[in-house]
């Protein structure tokens, strides 16, 4: 058990970039290089940084805690913070000015928590810079819609047996969120209404 604990504290700092990781951009335009991350038990001082092919900062920032906004340590003058960290999402997201075939490569967006015995995750964002956008051929849209026409209902049958499945590993994995048990004192409260919700849905017996 000690060592579930320990297990589940070194990955309770988690950095996104959301559904994919890789980012179009259009030659001499702004670019959105997006980057939340999230903490089951708080932070204090964190830092983070944005790198350009794993060796170059672009970007270096410090959060005092969750009431305050990131403060600037260094960047490059190309790169501007538009993240927010006193909202819900924590957002550590940059924007790339003035797009170079140049810019093109990865991404990685560091962070670094001491409250959390210096936890550290990031996520990488590859970024492809094109002369012009490709326009899609109106005949393969067309064999693409009736595809997906054909696939909606396989999808929906699909999707209510993904929320199901969902369902369960959550109910599942509920006890098992140790660094939620562990900075939260709710748990037994917690416990006690999921054990009476789970008694008030069990049918009857005849």
């Amino acid at each position: 058990l000690p060592g579930l604990h320990v297990f589940a504290i070194a990955f309770a700092l988690e950095v996104s970039v959301g559904k994919t990781n890789t980012v179009m951009a259009l030659n001499n335009s702004n670019v959105l290089l997006p980057c939340t991350f999230t903490t089951c038990i708080g932070f204090q001082d964190l830092v983070f940084t944005w790198y350009f092919n794993s060796t170059e900062l672009i970007y270096h920032g410090k959060i005092k805690n969750k009431a305050t906004e990131p403060t600037l340590v260094s960047r490059n003058p190309r790169v501007e913070f538009v993240g927010s960290t006193t909202k819900k999402d924590n957002n550590i997201s940059i924007v790339l000015n003035g797009v170079e075939f140049s810019d093109a490569g990865k991404y990685t967006c560091h962070v670094k928590n001491p409250k959390e015995r210096n936890a550290q995750h990031n996520a990488t964002i590859f970024l492809t810079v094109v002369h012009k956008m490709v326009e899609t051929d109106n005949t393969v849209t067309l064999i693409i819609v009736g595809v997906v026409g054909g696939l909606i209902g396989l999808l929906i049958l699909f999707m209510l047996i993904k929320r199901v499945v969902l369902f369960i590993i959550k109910k599942t994995q509920d006890g098992k969120k140790e660094c939620l048990v562990s900075s939260s004192g709710n748990d037994n409260t917690e416990n006690g209404l999921a054990g009476s919700k789970a008694e008030q849905k069990a049918p009857p017996k005849a």
